[in-house]
């Protein structure tokens, strides 16, 4: 219990403890700030420190005075490096249109510097009071009603789509796989997606049975593990080597075209083999339990293709199953590592607060109706939004995106979006460099 709690604290740092109609919207480092308010190291009225910070900081911040405790800080800039832009191996930026300036760290002994937390606690805060005003203005229908209604639509059209595939017509029949193919990604990847985050509703318990229903009978996947590893190491170690680095999406064994064009049709059996396996590490009533999910979601999928479709022989059958689950397979696979990988990578001791890691190692695509749909605008479009918020839903994400964009441009911090062709053509390029060698550390200094 005392290790779960540990983790807990370690992993996330910011996650709103309550929903839109609740209060704290602030991360651990933000109410620190408030903390020190009380205890009179912050003037009150100010609780970010601004009317006590007189030295100027990047992204138009400000820095606070020094606690008692703590002398100022001077960074020498006498043995200070040149400022370098974060680059592959042939010098070009890993992503179009953005470069990176990251500034090392100096090199003379003694030299002290300060990280600048108050600044970053500033930056997180406003933007969070920001988005919690648009949040607190929306209603239920915006909060969760459009997002279970796109849900609703695709478990309805299942039956036409079964229906479809008894046609003798060649069209007919291709529209029933479409349908159902559609319909499989929409509940597996947007559904289990918003489920981890519990982004489907604000009870726990409907959270909780939402998350087992998509993700271990849709998705044949374990719960508890796909929810630790998504939102508790990826979300809280964006770009962490080791950690949230996206190289569970790595396999460094197959080459460019294997990898992006036919490894993505094997992921409906490759998903759950890795959730079994993954099942020694969860308890036994918890195994037992993903085990009868998977079973029921995988045969009720059989079941239906036999006695609804007319299929007539096991491998027929089980040939649709893999066409359906696999339709979207191929941008699934590409949106996962386009929108960090080849972004800047952090070690786990010198990794940056909360807002520079998000807007540093995350990327958004460009909107799709056919993505939009079957993802979910937060693995999209509005990927950023998402990892700066990650418990809003797919609506939400796409509300705040006018907000968060702005005041992070206006805040000089990074922004990235790019196309899925001009990524695609970087992970052929450099796919040895992205997607089989170690990637370069990014220091940046003053904002760890």
């Amino acid at each position: 219990m005392e290790e779960e709690e540990m983790l807990k604290k370690k992993t996330q740092e910011w996650y709103p403890e309550k929903g839109p109609r609740g209060n704290s919207w602030l991360s651990q480092e933000e109410g620190g700030a408030k903390s020190q308010e009380k205890e009179g190291r912050i003037p009150s009225g100010d609780p970010l420190g601004k009317e006590n910070a007189p030295t100027k900081l990047p992204n138009g911040c400000q820095r606070g005075r020094p606690s008692d405790e703590e002398e100022e800080e001077e960074v020498s800039e006498e043995d200070g490096r040149p400022t370098q832009a974060y680059t592959g191996e042939d010098g070009s930026s890993p992503f179009r249109g953005e470069e990176l300036a990251l500034s090392r760290r100096p090199a003379k002994e003694g030299t002290k510097k300060r990280s600048g937390t108050q600044c970053e606690e500033s930056l997180m805060g406003e933007l969070s009071e920001m988005v919690q005003r648009v949040v607190r203005s929306s209603s239920w229908w915006e909060r969760h009603g459009l997002d279970g209604i796109i849900l609703a639509l695709n478990f309805l059209s299942l039956p036409i789509g079964f229906l479809f595939l008894r046609s003798d017509h060649l069209f007919a029949f291709l529209l029933g796989v479409v349908i159902l193919g559609v319909a499989h990604h929409t509940i597996t990847v947007k559904g289990s997606h918003m489920a981890s985050h519990s982004a489907l509703a604000e009870s726990k318990t409907w959270g909780k049975l939402w998350a087992i229903f998509f993700i271990e009978v849709c998705s044949s996947f374990t719960a508890e593990q796909g929810t630790y590893n998504h939102v508790k190491m990826h979300h809280g170690y964006t770009n962490v080597i080791g950690l949230g680095d996206s190289s569970t999406w790595k396999l460094p064994f197959l080459n460019r075209y294997i990898y992006m064009y036919i490894a993505p049709l094997a992921v409906p059996i490759i998903t759950p083999l890795v959730a079994i396996g993954l099942l020694k590490e969860v308890e036994w009533k918890t195994a037992i339990r993903t085990l009868c999910c998977m079973f029921v979601g995988l045969y009720s999928h059989y079941w239906l293709l036999l006695n609804i479709s007319g299929f007539q022989s096991l491998w027929s059958a089980l040939c649709c199953m893999l066409i359906t689950r696999s339709l979207l397979a191929h941008p699934y696979i590409h949106v996962n590592i386009f929108q960090h990988i080849g972004l800047p990578m952090f070690s786990a001791d010198k990794k940056p607060k909360r807002i520079h890691m998000m807007t540093l190692g995350v990327l958004n695509l460009p909107r799709n109706p056919l993505l939009d749909w079957s993802f979910g605008h937060s693995l999209i479009s509005c990927h950023v939004e998402h990892h700066l918020f990650p418990t809003l839903s797919d609506n939400m994400c796409l509300k705040i995106k006018p907000v968060v964009s702005q005041y992070l441009k206006e805040k000089k911090l990074p922004y990235n979006e790019d196309s899925y062709r001009s990524r695609l053509k970087l992970f052929l390029d450099k796919y040895e460099e992205l997607m089989v060698h170690a990637p370069p550390i990014s220091e940046l200094v003053g904002i760890q």
